[in-house]
């Protein structure tokens, strides 16, 4: 069983990140089904495209837009799977909604895609916690390394251009290559920000 375009999935784990365990003590955070943050963004791998070739295989785990999983109501209040789904438990996933894979413990990202951390704001008459629009490059790709911009340097970002995701208990914002609009240098004056929540969750 395979797709002409897209990857077949399945969520790795439940659809939705619902809970989080506290001791012996698991919380509900959210009971709506429409809000997106805590839908599952991993998957893993039941079968790869046949139109075209990719670095991920079968059985790879992968990061995702985060309506793959995403449930919704209709005008009649009826619960119903997001446009991707195919049956049983398996989703399609096409191209542009995969941002990171890995077959072991790292992830490389996939296409034009880059991970950033946000770094503490130092700005002592500011209330915010993060910098504007400045971070660490994590997770870059080969478009980036070819402009000589690395994991470890201070990059700059357009605005509106982040979408948040945990990975490996660390909140990092994902966006394409052509959003990184400056290289300020290496980290040695910043300081990554990661709020407590995402090493929780």
């Amino acid at each position: 069983m395979k797709s002409v375009f897209d990857f077949i999935v399945k969520p790795l784990g439940e659809k939705y990140n619902n809970k989080i365990k506290i001791g012996d003590i698991e919380l509900v955070l959210n009971t709506k089904v429409e809000n997106h943050k805590f839908v599952n963004n991993f998957a893993e791998v039941i079968a790869t495209p046949i139109a075209y070739k990719t670095p991920v295989k079968k059985g790879d785990i992968i990061v995702i837009h985060h309506n793959v999983f995403r449930r919704w109501y209709n005008m009649r209040g009826e619960q119903k799977d997001s446009r991707s789904f195919f049956k049983d438990d398996l989703y399609f996933v096409s191209q542009d909604q995969v941002y990171l894979y890995s077959s072991g413990n790292t992830f490389k990202s996939f296409g034009d895609r880059c991970f950033v951390s946000p770094t503490k704001n130092k700005n002592v008459l500011d209330n915010k916690k993060e910098q504007s629009l400045v971070g660490i490059l994590k997770i870059g790709n080969s478009s980036l390394e070819a402009l000589e911009i690395n994991p470890g340097d201070v990059v700059g970002y357009k605005p509106f251009s982040e979408y948040d995701f945990v990975i490996n208990n660390e909140r990092l914002y994902c966006m394409k290559s052509n959003d990184i609009v400056v290289k300020y240098g290496h980290k040695e004056n910043q300081t990554e920000y990661n709020p407590s929540w995402a090493k929780s969750s």
